[in-house]
C-alpha cells in the first residue's frame, strides 16, 4: 500500500512538474512569451497611452501595470527554483513524500499570492479608469495578445468573431 502511495504522489509531482509552467518553456525565456524579439511592456503601456488620453492618468496605469510586471517576473523566477528543487528531490532514492509535499505547498501558496497581489492591482487599475478607457484598454491588450498566439485562434470578442490581428 505504501509503495502505491509512492507511486500515486510520482506519477501526480510529474504532471505536475511537466505541465504546471507550460507557457515558460515553449517560448524560450520568460521575456519571450509574447512573441519572439518583440517587448511585451512596451505593447502594454501603448495600450494604456491610446486608450487613456490623461497623461496624469496614464502615467499612473502604466506605473501599476509595471508592479504586475514585476510581481509576474518575481513569481517565474521562484517557481524556477521551486521546480529545480523538485527535480533535485526526485533524483533522491531517500526523498520522502512529506518532502515533496512541502515543496509542492510552498509552491501552491507563492502562485497564490501572486494571483492575489496582480488580481488587486488589475482591481486597482479598472478603479482608475472610465468604463470606456477600460473597454479600449483590453481591446488594445487582446489585438496585440491575438497577434502572438502562435498557432492558438484568436481571441474571440463579444459578437463571436475572431480578431483579424
Amino acid at each position: 500500500m505504501n509503495v502505491l502511495r509512492s507511486f500515486a504522489l510520482m506519477a501526480g509531482l510529474l504532471l505536475v512538474a511537466g505541465c504546471g509552467h507550460g507557457s515558460y518553456h515553449h517560448g524560450g525565456g520568460h521575456g519571450d512569451r509574447m512573441g519572439h524579439g518583440s517587448d511585451p511592456g512596451k505593447e502594454v503601456m501603448a495600450a494604456v497611452e491610446k486608450s487613456v488620453q490623461d497623461p496624469d492618468k496614464a502615467k499612473r496605469v502604466q506605473e501599476a501595470l509595471k508592479e504586475i510586471m514585476e510581481e509576474a517576473k518575481q513569481s517565474y523566477k521562484q517557481n524556477r527554483e521551486f521546480h529545480r528543487k523538485l527535480y533535485e528531490l526526485n533524483a533522491s532514492y531517500t526523498a520522502t513524500p512529506e518532502e515533496f509535499t512541502k515543496i509542492l505547498d510552498d509552491l501552491n501558496n507563492n502562485r497564490r499570492r501572486t494571483g492575489a497581489k496582480i488580481l488587486a492591482t488589475r482591481f486597482k487599475i479598472k478603479d482608475m479608469l472610465t468604463a470606456e478607457e477600460w473597454k479600449t484598454f483590453t481591446d488594445n491588450l487582446n489585438a496585440a495578445r491575438a497577434r502572438y498566439r502562435h498557432g492558438h485562434e484568436a481571441a474571440e470578442g463579444k459578437d463571436g468573431k475572431k480578431d483579424s490581428y
